[in-house]
């Protein structure tokens, strides 16, 4: 563990990495013994600093929701951060490239909470009852981190959320079986990338059910109208200026951005 001062001083680190745009020393590297609750608690620093400055947290992102991710972090559990308001955009939106560090792009479903929800003992069909919509996502991710990165140092980052993109039809859980939207990724007109949302830990609602779990530990949950981003079910992809992506559904609708 690290004590308050440090974690402060990470989180005031990360805060400058996002305004300058360059990546800043893995926090990791910078305070030895630095562990999964200091990363969170860091986490929650920065969060605070970026609402008194005017923004609004809007809801939350998992992270890590395939195995593959999971071993390769060393993990056996997602992680989790915090969507904020001025972070989030519509489909058809121009998106400048100069607020990120290194963007990519990764396919999601969003769950907007039709209820508070909170643990112990959540599971898949409390999430499905606890829904309003389901509607189509992207998630923009960056790191404000060097390389190679712990998995502290990206949970510290805010699970290295950028931004969120929604669109696409909006959906009533149970309309239809969520667990096979499959989507394809294009980027200038090919595709690049292609998924269904049953790769989000074996159902999309999975994720939320233990992130629900995880905020009760620490005296949290889910609130009405908050947006939840369930994991990614296909591999990021790079993005950069000029770029322009369409995300096709199928009966779910479409998602398209430019990056400018």
């Amino acid at each position: 563990m690290i004590t308050e001062q440090q974690r402060q001083e990470a989180a005031n680190a990360l805060l400058k990495a996002e305004t300058d745009r360059k990546p800043i020393v893995q926090p990791s590297k910078a305070y030895a013994g630095l562990e999964l609750e200091d990363a969170y608690k860091i986490q929650a620093l920065w969060a605070d600093a970026r609402v008194a400055k005017g923004a609004r947290i809007v809801g939350h992102k998992i992270g890590l929701t395939s195995r593959a991710m999971q071993m390769a972090s060393k993990m056996t559990e997602p992680d989790y951060g915090v969507i904020l308001d001025d972070a989030l955009y519509n489909d058809g939106a121009q998106i400048k490239v100069d607020l990120f560090i290194k963007p990519r792009l990764e396919v999601e479903l969003a769950f907007v909470m039709g209820e508070d929800l909170v643990g112990p003992g959540t599971r898949i069909y409390d999430v499905m009852r606890a829904t309003e919509f389901v509607v189509p996502a992207l998630e923009i991710i960056d790191y404000r981190t060097e390389v190679p990165r712990a998995i502290t140092d990206t949970i510290a980052d805010n699970a290295a959320f950028g931004a969120i993109v929604v669109g696409g039809r909006v959906i009533r859980p149970m309309d239809i079986d969520i667990r096979w939207v499959g989507a394809t990724l294009s980027k200038n007109g090919i595709i690049e990338e292609s998924g269904v949302s049953a790769a989000i830990m074996g159902h999309p609602a999975a994720g939320i059910a233990w992130l629900v779990n995880k905020l009760h530990a620490v005296g949290g949950g889910l609130k009405k109208g908050q947006i939840v981003l369930a994991g990614s079910f296909t591999r990021p992809v790079d993005i950069v200026q000029g770029d322009v992506i369409q995300v096709d559904y199928g009966p779910v609708g479409s998602i398209g951005v430019s990056f400018v």
